[in-house]
């Protein structure tokens, strides 16, 4: 049995060889941050302006075993770990961010921010 080997070419192997590198065209303007008038945080932040959030409200929290949650029907009472009037928590992005007290506001919930959360909390 004949096995046949192939040899890379000569300058694959030598980092030195006569190879440059590829010339890329020069870009239009300037870097962002850069050029003659600096970027304002207040117009970087109104630039996100319309960006989508996820937003929940979390009134509280249970556990339940299959069979229990199997048994829901319409009218069925589910206790949660928080009592009336308890504060909610605010999600964005599944991210705890405020707390604040449910309100009824024309026949819709609405919540009060209360607490607005630094990344301490």
């Amino acid at each position: 049995m004949t096995m046949n080997t192939v040899d890379p070419p000569s300058d694959a192997t030598n980092p030195s060889s006569s190879q440059s590198p590829a010339a890329m065209p020069e870009l239009d303007g300037p870097a962002v941050g850069e050029g003659d008038a600096p970027v304002d945080p207040a117009h970087a932040v109104d630039m996100l302006g319309d960006v989508d959030l996820d937003v929940k409200v979390e009134l509280g929290r249970c556990r339940m075993l299959v069979g229990d949650v199997l048994r829901l029907s319409s009218g069925s009472v589910v206790e949660l770990d928080k009592l009336a009037g308890d504060p909610v928590d605010v999600y964005v992005n599944e991210r705890l961010v405020a707390r604040g007290e449910v309100l009824v506001v024309n026949d819709n919930f609405c919540v009060r921010v209360n607490e607005v959360l630094s990344d301490e909390d």
